[in-house]
């Protein structure tokens, strides 16, 4: 492997933020030569070069024979990814690069979050990509979802950690609910109701009691 230049010079840079997490790639050509070289030593040099943090499945096959065109970082990466059939994912920390044929189709029950929610979430987080699959499935409460591993497992966690949270939100407000302490207070026939510890006016009973004190349970606890 005979690699000429690694990076051309970094003139300005620019963002791309269509897909997932914004990739900060430079503009300028990106020049490299190999004479024979595994695809996936190419794709870590990428990275390097970069200074980008490069994950490569196993899947990935492939040797690079001879001159690539010097392209812009991002046109070079997609070249490599039309030519070897590859998908590429960045998740904000690193780029993920794998086989096409890894890619993975499911229905998500969203139960009970709402789509609406679950793509809100996405997009806040920064994970919706436009290349892949997340649409609403007939149904009640589904998604399709569709693309590579590591898109589709930042799909589960976020799911996954959107259920808890509503699961967890009914306990915590009956938990902060207050209590009603209610008591009533017989003496003979007439019985007075101290509700939170304000008496309120007494009333007759017909039928005779001795004195006696009765805690009555609270709405919650009945």
């Amino acid at each position: 492997m005979n690699r000429v230049a690694g990076a051309g010079v970094f003139l300005c840079t620019g963002v791309l933020t269509a897909f997932g997490a914004p990739l900060s790639l430079p503009s300028a050509p990106y020049s490299y030569t190999v004479l024979d070289q595994d695809l996936s030593a190419a794709l870590l040099e990428f990275g390097n070069n970069l200074n980008i943090r490069v994950n490569v499945s196993a899947e990935v096959k492939g040797r690079i024979r001879g001159r690539m065109p010097d392209l812009p970082p991002r046109e070079f990466l997609d070249r490599l990814t039309n030519l070897y059939n590859l998908q590429w994912y960045y998740d904000g920390l690193v780029l993920y690069v794998s086989a096409a044929n890894e890619a993975q189709s499911r229905l998500l029950v969203l139960k009970p979050i709402s789509f609406d929610a679950f793509k809100a979430a996405l997009d806040a987080l920064n994970i919706s990509d436009e290349r892949y699959l997340v649409r609403p499935a007939p149904g009640d409460g589904l998604v399709l979802v569709s693309g590579p591993p590591r898109f589709i497992a930042l799909l589960d966690q976020t799911l996954n950690g959107l259920v808890a949270e509503a699961q967890a939100r009914p306990h915590a407000a009956v938990e902060k609910q207050p209590r009603e302490a209610v008591l009533k207070l017989f003496r003979g026939s007439s019985t007075t109701v101290v509700r939170d510890g304000r008496p309120e006016a007494p009333y007759s009973s017909d039928a005779p009691r001795q004195d006696s004190i009765v805690r009555e349970p609270a709405p919650s606890q009945r």
